[in-house]
């Protein structure tokens, strides 16, 4: 598995990276406990040797299940993930409110307060079983703090030895900016597939410029580039799917066409189109590595299959025109 530095920092990611947020079950309609950490440690034995997660995923259920799984592995396995979104205290930002599996509603705040921080670090290295974090990421940008308060307070837990390096979610350029003014910000992690590209304006050319890690998350829409989500499929309103424009009918039609175009590209590198639609995203420079979800070992294997695949130019404009060419309203939220 290729491996890239991330940023300025001493950190070095698989192109790769486990995403734990659907294990977690929130949002997604729940979700197989043994299955995911067997997900997990397929992913370990393939060389994904990094777990994005955040506390925020299933209300902690994914912190712990990543926990179970790097049981006799943490000397190897790096470990990221995120401050800044509560579902358990009030205080902050109301940012919205979603319904669990069990049918509860669960209500999320944005709270990047430094004593909201630092609880909420002690929580995941409680869960994860660990003593150190090894990226901690700001999970969305609040106005609950400044980015003195925020960046400070990061700064402390690197001093205390609690996290090795710092970075940010869903930051634009400006907002970088003004972070990097309190903190040896090393990454950005922001959505980025062949659907949505509004990175390539903002932030993208930023972090080129100061040499600033990029890890892409949703790098297959939620699963739509993979070409398994079918005209019949049908999703529960507990999972956030079932709301997005991508997947209504109409617009999810006009994907799967674009991506009949791009299968001799797939055919050409004997890969699916997942893999076709995560080796595009990694060869956009300067991405570090692609956020790519599982629940099961299967999964793992056919994403893990993504880093081997090297597009020409010709092939990744192709690829590129087929989606340019598609103009479907709405947005992931």
């Amino acid at each position: 598995m290729e491996h890239r530095k991330l940023g300025e920092s001493d950190l070095e990611l698989p192109v790769v990276t486990f995403g734990a947020w659907a294990i977690g079950g929130l949002f997604w309609g729940g979700s197989d406990d043994k299955d995911a950490i067997r997900a997990m440690q397929t992913a370990f034995d393939l060389g994904i040797d990094a777990i994005d997660t955040a506390p925020i995923y299933g209300c902690g259920h994914s912190e712990t299940l990543v926990g179970q799984a790097l049981k006799g592995r943490r000397d190897t396995i790096k470990i990221l993930t995120k401050c800044g979104l509560r579902w358990d205290d009030k205080a902050g930002e109301s940012f919205f409110t979603i319904k669990a599996p069990g049918g509860a509603n669960v209500s999320v705040y944005k709270n990047v307060k430094a004593a909201s921080i630092q609880h909420e670090c002690e929580q995941s290295l409680r869960r994860l079983g660990v003593e150190t974090i090894d990226l901690y990421q700001v999970h969305w940008l609040s106005a609950s703090a400044t980015a003195e308060e925020t960046m400070g307070m990061l700064v402390r837990l690197k001093e205390q030895g609690k996290i090795r390096q710092i970075g940010v979610c869903n930051y634009d350029a400006r907002q970088l900016s003004d972070a990097v003014r309190f903190a040896p910000v090393v990454s950005d992690q922001i959505k980025y597939n062949l659907l949505e590209r509004d990175i390539e304006t903002d932030p993208l050319p930023y972090c080129r410029k100061h040499n600033m890690g990029i890890l892409c998350y949703s790098p297959m829409a939620m699963g739509l580039l993979s070409g398994h989500v079918t005209m019949n499929r049908q999703f529960p309103a507990t999972d956030v799917r079932s709301t997005e424009p991508w997947f209504q009918p109409a617009n999810r039609r006009r994907v799967l066409a674009a991506l009949e175009k791009i299968q001799p590209v797939a055919d050409a590198h004997q890969a699916t189109l997942a893999q076709l639609s995560v080796a595009w995203v990694l060869a956009r420079q300067p991405v570090t590595t692609a956020l790519v979800g599982a629940r099961t070992p299967e999964q793992v294997k056919e994403n893990a299959g993504a880093a081997r695949i090297k597009l020409s130019e010709d092939e990744l404009s192709t690829v590129r025109r087929a989606f340019e060419e598609l103009k479907v309203p709405g947005r992931f939220s």
